[in-house]
């Protein structure tokens, strides 16, 4: 345990230039006085560390020092494999860089760790975007993967949802981040850092000079705080339902575990009363709509009402007259006078 830590300590060292003991101890989840004692076994050992006192003060190796010591564990070789992401690193032009750092990295690894790192390739695949979603159009991801790696000041042309052109932003690139298979440019324009959809972004102008990267800022640390002002800032529609005990696994999985909390007794009939949470009005139409007579409506009048609307009108659409069978999409569809009264249509299909 103590060797894995000394190991995991030249290698903070070795990838941060110095940190304080407290900064160690925060990284190693041990107390300070467990970091001097480290410090001193590793300068016992030969290494070449040293620690300064004072407000810039802290733990250090000499310069150049560098440690081919990894240290590998069986866990850490298996995850190292696991966290590779050849769809994504091949969108940033990276593709044929990865496999190469992966295929020096397996080369380097005892047989033992080799043949467990090999395995977690054939059984196991990361696929990020949704069902029938194709991946976007990105032409200019690699221009801004570039100018992220190197600090550089850029002009995009950018079109937001709902223009007619694209507007003019300069910007210095933060960072990209990768959510539910879409792409985005985290930039600071005029002080403020901003969030772009790469997808949107139609064309890339490499500016003069490059900018100094802020020291405080956390590419990881923004995004999570975005998200969380994002869903706190958007209108919420809430609605309560009825639903059958056996039904609310497909209600959870139609509309997002997140969203849907039982907040009462069993009702009659040993229903439940649920709350859902929507963005907008037409969201939770849309969802009751395909939900159909799984669930039902308590309250919520206008939504109701509007609910009403589309199902009369699809009705009126689809019940207009009989389909000749050679237009028809499935032939083992019944003929107009099998079909049973447009009354009964009010139990839907839909996913199970």
């Amino acid at each position: 345990m103590r060797a894995s830590r000394l190991v995991n300590v030249l290698l903070l060292l070795q990838t941060r230039g110095g940190l304080t003991a407290a900064e160690l101890a925060r990284e190693l989840e041990v107390s300070v006085r467990t970091v001097y004692r480290d410090v001193e076994a590793l300068a016992e050992a030969g290494v070449p560390i040293y620690a300064e006192r004072g407000p810039r003060g802290g733990v250090r190796l000499v310069d150049g020092y560098r440690t081919r010591l990894t240290g590998l564990t069986v866990d850490e070789a298996e995850a190292l494999f696991l966290s590779g992401l050849p769809g994504p690193a091949a969108e940033l032009g990276l593709g044929t860089v990865v496999a190469a750092a992966r295929l020096k990295v397996l080369a380097a690894l005892p047989p033992e760790l080799r043949a467990r790192a090999s395995r977690i390739n054939e059984r196991f695949h990361l696929d990020a975007p949704g069902w029938f979603h194709r991946g976007e159009a990105l032409p200019h991801l690699g221009a801004l993967a570039d100018a992220v790696w190197e600090s550089r000041r850029i002009a995009i042309g950018y079109r937001r949802q709902g223009a007619d052109a694209p507007v003019l932003r300069k910007v210095e690139p933060l960072g990209l981040v990768l959510k539910g298979g879409v792409w985005y440019l985290v930039a600071r324009t005029n002080g403020q850092d901003r969030t772009y959809r790469v997808s949107r972004v139609t064309e890339v102008r490499p500016e003069d000079g490059q900018f100094e990267r802020p020291a405080d800022f956390d590419l990881a640390a923004y995004w999570a705080a975005s998200i969380t002002a994002y869903e706190g800032e958007q209108p919420a529609t809430e609605i309560l339902l009825r639903v059958d005990p056996g039904n609310l696994a497909v209600v959870t999985d139609l509309i997002g575990p997140a969203r849907v909390d039982v907040v009462g007794p069993e009702l009659p009939g040993n229903a439940l009363l649920v709350r859902v949470r929507f963005t907008w009005d037409d969201e939770a139409v849309m969802a009751l709509f395909r939900l159909g007579a799984r669930v039902e409506l308590v309250g919520s009048d206008a939504i109701r009402a509007r609910l009403l609307r589309m199902a009369r009108t699809a009705l009126e659409h689809h019940a207009a007259g009989p389909v000749p069978a050679a237009q028809r999409a499935d032939p083992a569809l019944p003929a107009e006078s099998e079909r049973r009264p447009v009354e009964a249509a009010a139990t839907p299909g839909g996913r199970r």
